[in-house]
């Protein structure tokens, strides 16, 4: 089962590194991961997707938790949240396909960024499975060049419940002194 976890980390270089080594020293493919700053511009946001069961999920809570400067982990799997992909797509469009690609753009709301003599370039936010079936329909006329984000998370609702009960992104993150890492 994919798990979608969203960790608050320390704006701070070789964060991401630690990251990324825990799971790949446990075994764990990435499917998915983001990273950028949040409303703080000392705390960074990381959104990583894996195929993990529960108690595995549970264990990559608890390992990323030990690292250094993991200020919050939360587990969204299940969870009300959204989830978003953002793509961008240059499809082959010469006169004769302009007006069909156009179209499947409009139908998936997609935001044309740019056009020229044998190519269109679209913008496509949304679900995963939203971005695979808009590549799907594209393939035919021929995709020139495609990059995607990967999965950012959000939960529903005012303020995700975990970030209420939490004091640690509102401490100050400079003094170094006290770990609050579990």
């Amino acid at each position: 089962m994919l798990h979608t976890f969203v960790v608050y980390v320390d704006n701070k270089p070789g964060v991401l590194s630690r990251v990324v080594s825990l799971f790949r020293r446990r075994g764990f493919n990435i499917d998915s991961l983001t990273v950028g700053r949040t409303e703080k511009d000392d705390v960074s946001r990381m959104t990583i997707v894996t195929d993990a069961d529960h108690d595995q999920a549970l264990r990559i809570v608890a390992n990323i938790y030990k690292l250094v400067n993991v200020l919050l982990v939360d587990d969204v799997t299940g969870q009300p949240a959204l989830l978003r992909d953002l793509a961008l797509i240059k499809v082959n469009a010469n006169s004769e396909t302009r007006y069909q690609v156009l179209e499947l753009a409009t139908v998936f709301k997609a935001r044309v960024l740019d056009i020229a003599v044998e190519s269109i370039t679209v913008e496509l936010t949304g679900g995963e499975e939203k971005v695979d079936r808009f590549l799907e329909l594209l393939n035919p006329f021929g995709l020139l060049e495609v990059v995607r984000t990967g999965i950012v998370a959000m939960r529903r609702g005012a303020k995700s419940p975990i970030l209420t009960t939490k004091a640690a992104l509102d401490r100050p993150v400079e003094d170094g002194t006290v770990s609050y890492s579990v």
